[in-house]
């Protein structure tokens, strides 16, 4: 019989504090779609690290095609056709998309000079954004790109390395729903081509949709397998977080203080023809949906100061704030969780208590000391109230999993006391144990009298979670949904530019 085409046996790795893996085994065969799930902390990051070369283990070995691999760095790992596709986006903005799919491996000519062959990198890009249906020229400036656009280019980039087995980490969390057919398709062309996949996915559908097995982790250890015709979303739940989860609607004490935030004429740079007008009680949680590039984001992070507005008035319990720039946003308690948590949301080189800390060091120095045991105290309680899973608030934010990260990001904002809190993509690449935790905590704080707007893309997400939701189509707000209004089909004719009667008939 055949060898698997990759076999973990009894892997064992350790950090400081925290046993990561814990003889962990599976195998892959040649062409097969293995999903690995679990919680966030469950492991599977470091699983694939090792693979990776990133990390090496304590214990255990790898096997390609049946003989033990030596895995010691990056290069050992693309040596033996192996291909990684991050959930954090690994582009370089400042150069073309052809340039990012050959980076490193840049073809080169005329002879001693080794120049740079950029025409044949053009050339030779087109196929795979062709294949992955990415409609822009390889010559176009990666900074250009929307972010699901991005993601894409890294897609095609692992493509081209022609690899055998292609990890692929939450690969469609920025993607829009036709970008992830798209992508599904594809891994369905690589199997049927005999190329591996291990796809590390939180959404369940996208799961029972491609894999051919799915592994679970849980706490480092192996959790149990599922053969194709065993894969439900409840057994996968099951399996990843050993109890059963409640429903995604938690009921909260109502609306304390109707429109106590209101926009109105809110004017960007995304759509400057358009404008944006709402508002949001004290305890009211406002979901945001629409399709990607509708202007959710941009309009965010215009509320939040980071692209200042081009026009529109702000109100906070009826009084008029200005908005001038991120620190004017805090300052009238305004926070926001961004959409990419590693690139806006953390320092990650440096430690989890240094990032708490970090929006208002004033509040804990004193004559420009800051006074380490206040610090401490906080970030202590924020990490217990998150039950952020780490081994001391010292760790460097960079280690953690995806989730542990989101509830870092959350941590710092809520030790503020916040008047409204905008949550941009708050699930994203999180696993549905943690989903659950970040429901509960928004209801909590909407429930103290915080003004919560949600911008979500997950449909099930933005339904089960909001008491309102308002559409975006283009820049501007197509119509705003109450709750018996909620459907799938009336959110999609909104996001789509129709109207709130079409929309509900």
């Amino acid at each position: 019989m055949e060898p698997p085409l990759l076999e973990f046996r009894g892997i064992t790795k350790r950090f400081p504090g925290v046993v990561a893996l814990q003889n962990v085994s599976f195998s892959v065969q040649k062409g097969e779609v293995i999903a690995l799930i679990g919680e966030n902390g469950a492991g599977k990051s470091t699983l694939m690290k090792t693979l990776g070369g990133v990390h090496q283990a304590d214990e255990g070995a790898i096997f390609v095609d049946g003989q033990e691999a030596s895995i010691r760095s990056v290069k050992d790992s693309i040596g033996l056709g192996i291909g990684f596709i991050h959930q954090e986006l690994n582009v370089v903005d400042n150069i073309d998309v052809a340039g990012n799919i050959f980076l490193g491996r840049e073809p080169l000519k005329g002879g001693p000079l080794k120049l740079v062959d950029h025409a044949r990198m053009v050339r030779e890009s087109e196929p795979f954004l062709k294949k992955l249906g990415l409609n822009i020229s390889p010559n176009t400036p990666l900074r250009e790109l929307s972010i699901a656009q991005q993601q894409m280019v890294e897609i095609a980039k692992t493509l081209s390395l022609n690899a055998r087995v292609i990890i692929m980490d939450e690969p469609t969390s920025s993607l829009t729903l036709s970008e992830t057919e798209r992508l599904l398709q594809t891994v369905k062309d690589l199997s049927k081509h005999g190329v591996s996949v291990i796809y590390i996915s939180h959404r369940m559908g996208e799961i029972i949709e491609c894999a051919d097995r799915v592994v679970a982790l849980r706490d480092g250890k192996n959790a149990g397998e599922l053969a194709k015709e065993e894969i439900t979303h409840d057994r996968m739940v099951a399996l990843m977080v050993g109890r059963e989860l409640k429903n995604l609607r938690i009921e909260g004490k109502g609306v304390q203080e109707a429109n106590y935030f209101a926009v109105e004429g809110l004017r960007t740079g995304f759509k400057p023809k358009q404008t944006v007008s709402f508002s949001v009680g004290r305890g009211e949680i406002l979901g945001f949906a629409g399709l990607v590039g509708a202007g959710r984001s941009e309009m965010a992070q215009a509320i939040f100061g980071v692209e200042p507005p081009l026009e529109g008035t702000i109100r906070i319990g009826g009084e008029r704030v200005h908005i001038h720039n991120a620190r004017t946003a805090i300052s009238h308690g305004i926070y926001l969780v961004p959409e990419d948590r590693r690139l806006t949301g953390l320092i990650t080189s440096v430690c989890i208590r240094e990032n708490i800390s970090l929006p208002a060091l004033t509040r804990y120095s004193t004559a420009l000391l800051v006074n380490r045991q206040a610090e401490k105290r906080i970030a202590q309680e924020q990490v217990e109230a998150l039950r952020v899973k780490t081994p001391s608030i010292e760790t460097i934010a960079a280690n953690l999993s995806g989730g542990n990260q989101q509830k870092v990001v959350l941590g710092k904002w809520l030790s503020l006391k916040p008047k409204v809190m905008i949550f941009d993509e708050p699930t994203r690449g999180i696993d549905v144990g943690a989903k659950a935790e970040i429901y509960k905590l928004m209801r909590a704080l909407a429930d103290e009298g915080v003004a919560v707007i949600m911008i979500s893309s997950d449909m099930e997400e933005v339904i089960g979670v909001s008491d309102r939701i308002a559409v975006m189509h283009e820049g501007r707000i197509s119509g705003i949904l109450s709750h018996p209004e909620f459907s799938e089909k009336s959110i999609m004719q909104l996001a789509v530019g129709g109207s709130v009667a079409a929309a509900s008939n």
